[in-house]
C-alpha cells in the first residue's frame, strides 16, 4: 500500500528541509567574486577570509579622496555601495583588501558578486513555481468573477455583497494597526536596542534604505477610485491591475444579465468550463509546491542567515505576536460570528494556502491557491469566492498594516521620540488607507512605511534598522493577510446563505 503524504505536510516538510538546507549552504560572509580588467582583458577571483574592506574613490587627480570601510560580515552594504556607482565612475574606484595583516589594492574594477552557493543556486526552482502561480491568477479571476456576476441576477445583491465585502477589509484593517500598536507601547522593542546595535544596523542597510526613500506612494482617495477604472481591460490584464481588472469582470459579467439569455448561458459554460480547467491547473502547479517552496527557503536562509535575528529578536516577537494574535483572535471571531463556521476547520482548510503565501511572500501568487481553498475545502460558492478574493489581494492587507504600526514605533522608541495618541491615530489612519490600492507583491510594506513615517514626522532612514529582517516578516505577514482574505470570504457566504 502506498502511503500518501497530505499536500500541507509535504510543504511543511519542504519549509524545515530547506532552511536546514540553507543554513548548511550558506553564502560565506567574508567572500565574495571579484572582476576586474587585466591588460583590457576581464579577470574573475575570489577574495576570502579578508578582515576589512575599503572602496576608496577619486574623482580626479586634484580631489580629496573618499573611503568607505567596511567590516566582515557587512559584504551586501559593500556590494551595494560598489553597485551605486557608475561604469565610468568604477573607473576611478580602487578596492582595498586587508587580510592577515597585509594589504591589496585592486583596480579597474568591472563587479562584485557574492559567491553562490547550492542553496542558491536552486532559487530559480522556487521562482518557475511563483511564476505559474501568478501566470494562473489573473485569468482564474477573470472568469470565474464573470460567471460568479452573470449568476447573480439581482444587482442589489451583487452591491449589497460589494459593500459587506469593502467594510469587512476597512475595518480589519484598522483592528489590525491597533493590535499592533498596543503591543508595541507594551512590550517597547525600542527600548531593547543598544546604541552600538542602531549604529551597527544603519550603516549596513544605509544604501537600501536610501533607494526605498525615493519611492514614492501617494494616498489619494478619489484617484483610487478614478483608477479602478481602466482605460484599456487589455492592458491592465498584462500589466496585473487587479483591482482594474476586478472591476471590466464584474461589470462584464453583470451585463450578460441583460442580454438574451441563449447568447448568455452560451458564454457563461464555455467560462465556466474555462475555470474549472484553470482549477484543474492550479491543481497540477501544486504537486510542484514541495520544490518550490524548498528552494525558496533554502535560497532565502541562505542569503539572510539568523544572525540580525538576535539583535531584531524583541521587535520581531512583537510583529510575529501581534500577527498570531489578530490572526487567531479576530478572523476566529470574524468565521464564528458572521460565517457560521467553525475557526479549527477554517484554519484546517486554509493551511495549504498558508504555507505557500509564506514561501512566496505574496498574496497575487497565492491567490488560486487560496480560492481553490476557500471553494473546495470551505464550501464557499464560486460567484461570492471570485469577488471576495481578487479584491482582498489587492485592498486587504492586516498583516503589512500590522507590522507597520510596530515598525513606526518601534523606529520611533529607538530614536527616543514619544509619539502622542494623535500621532498614533495618524497612523492608523495612513496605514488604513495606504493598505487599499497597493500591490499585493514581496516589499512594498517598506514603501507604505516610508510615507507612515513621513506622516507622523519620524526620519524616514530609520528604516535601515529593521530591513534585515524584513524578508522573514514579509513571509509572515502574508500568512495574515491571505487569512484575512479568506475569512471575510466566509464570512460574506455565511451572511448571504439566508438572501
Amino acid at each position: 500500500m502506498k502511503l500518501k503524504i497530505p499536500l500541507h505536510y509535504q510543504i511543511l516538510a519542504a519549509l524545515i528541509f530547506g532552511a536546514l538546507f540553507g543554513s548548511i549552504f550558506k553564502i560565506p560572509d567574508n567572500a565574495f567574486t571579484l572582476k576586474r580588467s587585466l591588460s583590457n582583458v576581464p579577470h574573475k577571483e575570489k577574495i576570502e577570509k579578508y578582515e576589512q574592506i575599503a572602496l576608496i574613490y577619486k574623482q580626479s587627480e586634484d580631489s580629496i579622496a573618499q573611503e568607505f570601510l567596511f567590516k566582515r560580515g557587512e559584504q551586501t552594504a559593500f556590494i551595494k555601495k560598489f553597485r551605486s556607482f557608475s561604469n565610468l565612475e568604477k573607473k576611478n574606484l580602487t578596492l582595498k583588501v586587508i587580510k592577515s595583516g597585509k594589504t591589496n589594492n585592486y583596480h579597474s574594477l568591472i563587479s562584485v558578486e557574492k559567491i553562490p552557493t547550492i542553496a542558491t543556486e536552486i532559487k530559480p526552482i522556487g521562482t518557475v513555481f511563483i511564476r505559474l502561480l501568478s501566470f494562473l491568477a489573473i485569468p482564474l479571476v477573470i472568469v470565474t468573477l464573470i460567471v460568479g456576476a452573470a449568476s447573480i441576477d439581482d444587482l442589489k445583491k451583487l452591491g449589497r455583497i460589494g459593500s459587506k465585502t469593502f467594510a469587512f477589509y476597512i475595518i480589519s484593517t484598522a483592528i489590525a494597526i491597533t493590535v499592533g500598536l498596543v503591543l508595541a507601547n507594551l512590550i517597547q522593542p525600542g527600548k531593547y536596542v543598544s546604541a552600538a546595535a542602531q549604529e551597527s544596523l544603519a550603516a549596513e542597510f544605509e544604501l537600501e534604505s536610501a533607494e526605498k526613500i525615493t519611492q514614492k506612494l501617494d494616498v489619494d482617495i478619489v484617484d483610487f477610485f478614478v483608477q479602478i477604472v481602466p482605460q484599456n481591460p487589455f492592458k491592465a490584464i498584462a500589466s496585473g491591475e487587479m483591482l482594474q481588472i476586478v472591476f471590466f469582470a464584474v461589470l462584464f459579467g453583470t451585463v450578460l444579465t441583460f442580454i438574451d439569455k441563449k447568447k448568455s448561458a452560451l458564454l457563461v459554460s464555455v467560462l465556466d468550463a474555462i475555470s474549472d480547467a484553470m482549477i484543474k491547473l492550479v491543481n497540477i502547479v501544486m504537486k510542484l509546491a514541495p520544490y518550490g517552496v524548498f528552494a525558496l527557503i533554502a535560497a532565502t536562509i541562505a542569503d539572510f542567515g539568523y544572525e540580525i535575528i538576535y539583535t531584531l529578536f524583541w521587535y520581531m516577537f512583537t510583529v510575529l505576536a501581534g500577527l498570531l494574535l489578530h490572526t487567531i483572535l479576530v478572523y476566529s471571531a470574524i468565521v464564528k460570528g458572521f460565517g457560521k463556521e467553525s475557526p479549527v476547520k477554517f484554519f484546517k482548510g486554509i493551511r495549504t494556502a498558508q504555507a505557500i503565501a509564506f514561501s512566496t511572500s505574496s498574496s497575487a501568487a497565492t491567490l488560486p491557491v487560496t480560492m481553490d481553498c476557500v471553494e473546495n475545502k470551505l464550501s464557499v460558492p464560486k460567484k461570492i469566492s471570485s469577488f471576495v478574493l481578487p479584491l482582498g489581494a489587492t485592498i486587504n492587507m492586516d498583516g503589512t498594516a500590522l507590522y507597520q504600526g510596530v515598525a513606526a514605533l518601534f523606529i520611533a522608541q529607538v530614536y527616543g521620540i514619544d509619539l502622542s495618541i494623535t500621532q498614533q491615530l495618524t497612523i492608523v489612519l495612513t496605514a488604513t488607507l495606504a493598505s487599499i490600492g497597493t500591490a499585493p507583491v514581496p516589499g512594498v510594506g517598506i514603501i507604505m512605511l516610508v510615507m507612515i513615517l513621513q506622516s507622523i514626522q519620524l526620519p524616514a532612514e530609520g528604516i535601515a534598522l529593521i530591513l534585515g529582517v524584513d524578508r522573514i516578516l514579509d513571509m509572515c505577514r502574508t500568512i495574515t493577510n491571505i487569512s484575512g482574505d479568506a475569512a471575510v470570504c466566509v464570512a460574506i457566504a455565511g451572511s448571504e446563505k439566508d438572501k
